[in-house]
């Protein structure tokens, strides 16, 4: 799934709202982003310079919720579920393919 990163969203508020959407939970429901990773600190790496200046480029990839979440330039994520997702293996199982 692709996700564009509103303006006004936070890059660790966009990451638990996708992932959320992948994987059919409601985001109350997903494990804290801060098991994984500081919030705050992926939230800074993605910020403006502090003369106001947008940051250009990067890229951060990192497993949350059974999902592989990769960060562009923080505008946008690819989230992936991954292979040994249980929703995964029965949707495999029912011959579910998508």
């Amino acid at each position: 799934m692709e996700y564009e990163i509103e303006g006004t969203e936070s890059v660790s508020t966009a990451v638990v709202r996708a992932v959320s959407a992948v994987d059919g939970r409601k985001s109350v429901d997903l494990p804290p982003l801060a098991r994984v990773l500081n919030p705050e600190a992926l939230d800074a790496l993605f910020d403006s310079h502090a003369d106001g200046r947008p940051r250009t480029g990067g890229r951060l990839s990192f497993i949350y919720s059974f999902c592989r979440v990769t960060v562009d330039n923080g505008e946008f994520l690819t989230i992936e579920p991954l292979e040994n997702h249980p929703r995964a293996a029965s949707d495999r199982a029912a011959g579910c393919t998508d």
